[in-house]
């Protein structure tokens, strides 16, 4: 029997257009070439980009969704290689979305702004460390991670927009539960987890203000 590709298997939860998945394949083709010379991911997931970080940056849209539809602007803390942020930006490409991607390292910014441009996705690339960048971007609708931080530094570093309004969503890892109890959860806050749809011990923790309608 023939093995199926990491694209094909990403294709039961990577729901995507054409042309997303075209501009997701610059994406990659990106990722390749600065991986020689910036340490994006871990080499031991480039023959996974499909699975482990497009498909599972994807599934964020399904629960950010709502009955008005996706988040209007979002903010991505750590963008690093760009998971979630730039999958979201680029799905998001042709609504009035816009997605900010907060990133420290200068050469991962100058990435970051090169596959925007070769997408078109509409993200904005934020050369600043994470504690400073509430005032460079302001009030959002939705904060997203991905195996940034702990819980509750993640909480810390999220709060000013928390308390703005915004909702949270964090890729976690299977040491969440231990997060969890770690963590001092404000009692003003709604946090509770959704299993991941793509790796099995994977989670999503979702984070909004107490009283704050899904």
């Amino acid at each position: 029997m023939v093995q199926a590709t990491d694209r094909e298997r990403a294709a039961q939860w990577l729901n995507v257009s054409r042309e997303t998945s075209a501009k997701l394949e610059l994406y990659e083709d990106r990722l390749r070439k600065w991986q020689r010379v910036k340490n994006l991911i871990a080499p031991s997931t480039l023959d996974q980009i499909w699975t482990r970080h497009f498909a599972d940056s994807q599934q964020i849209l399904a629960h950010a969704r709502t009955a008005d539809g996706y988040p209007k602007t979002w903010v991505d803390l750590g963008s690093g290689g760009g998971f979630p942020g730039m999958v979201i930006a680029i799905c998001l490409a042709g609504t009035d979305a816009r997605v900010h991607l907060v990133e420290s390292d200068h050469r991962k910014c100058a990435f970051l702004r090169d596959v925007a441009r070769e997408t078109q996705a509409p993200a904005v690339v934020h050369n600043l460390r994470i504690e400073d960048c509430y005032a460079a971007v302001g009030r959002v609708d939705m904060v997203t991670a991905r195996a940034l931080a702990p819980l509750w530094k993640l909480l810390d570093l999220a709060a000013p927009f928390i308390e703005d309004g915004a909702k949270c969503l964090f890729l976690k890892g299977q040491d969440v539960e231990s997060e969890l109890t770690e963590a001092t959860i404000s009692s003003s806050l709604k946090v509770s987890l959704i299993e991941s749809q793509v790796d099995p011990q994977g989670r999503l923790v979702a984070v909004h203000k107490a009283g704050l309608d899904q």
